[in-house]
């Protein structure tokens, strides 16, 4: 799976998260979760419970912590999925 297809299906997760104050189109690799895009903590959880449910990965806390953008979560899953 590439980077732009795991982006891809992650923005659709994230979406569903979004205050209604945030558009999807804020949503690029740069965003911070928390900071930009206003994701809560208990949506962040949500949010890699539906990760963890669409790639078929376990994500452990550690790596949760280190998912503070998109592109980082997106490195998260890809090498997760390569392992």
């Amino acid at each position: 799976m590439t980077q732009d297809e795991i982006y891809d299906q992650l923005r659709n997760i994230i979406k569903i998260y979004l205050p209604e104050d945030v558009s999807e189109e804020n949503i690029t690799p740069e965003s911070h979760l928390v900071k930009e895009l206003n994701i809560n903590s208990s949506h962040l959880v949500d949010i890699v419970l539906d990760v963890e449910d669409a790639f078929d990965i376990e994500i452990k806390d550690t790596e949760l912590e280190a998912m503070d953008t998109v592109s980082s979560a997106v490195e998260i899953i890809q090498n997760k999925i390569n392992q």
